[in-house]
């Protein structure tokens, strides 16, 4: 159990440097529940050395929307998260594995990207059951 243990800690904190945060940035979080990863989670606000905040008072840098097959259709939440995104800000959309209660085929994530009007960037695993995929407004909406 503890070689588990220690590879889903690696694993998420490699993952957590896969999303590029620095100290100092504002990170929304939306779409917490108690499956998410506490391990990845830990790491990114060791990242931006601050805790996620949900109801921000001014534009986040960033967005981590976690998102499962039961919360409904993906552009819906993606929307969603462009409200209090600074305009060139990334989404990562946090989605479970294949094979994982809640997993979102990679055809729905881009469908969803795509009714949104935003632009899919790369996909990565972040954790032993979560994907994180990269969502940009396209560049002639960012400045």
């Amino acid at each position: 159990m503890d070689t588990a243990e220690g590879k889903s800690t690696n694993e998420a904190v490699a993952g957590a440097d896969l999303l590029s945060l620095t100290p100092g940035m504002i990170v929304q979080e939306l779409g917490w529940d108690e499956d998410v990863d506490a391990d990845l989670r830990d790491d990114i606000m060791d990242s931006i050395d601050a805790e996620m905040i949900d109801d921000p008072l001014e534009a986040v840098d960033a967005v981590i929307l976690w998102w499962r097959e039961e919360d409904g259709d993906v552009a819906d939440g993606l929307v969603d998260a462009m409200t209090d995104l600074a305009e060139a800000g990334p989404i990562w959309l946090f989605t479970p594995k294949v094979g994982r209660p809640g997993f979102i085929s990679a055809a729905s994530i881009a469908e969803g990207v795509t009714v949104a009007g935003l632009t899919l960037t790369k996909t990565a695993s972040v954790a032993p059951d979560w994907q994180a995929t990269k969502v940009l407004r396209p560049k002639g909406s960012r400045r």
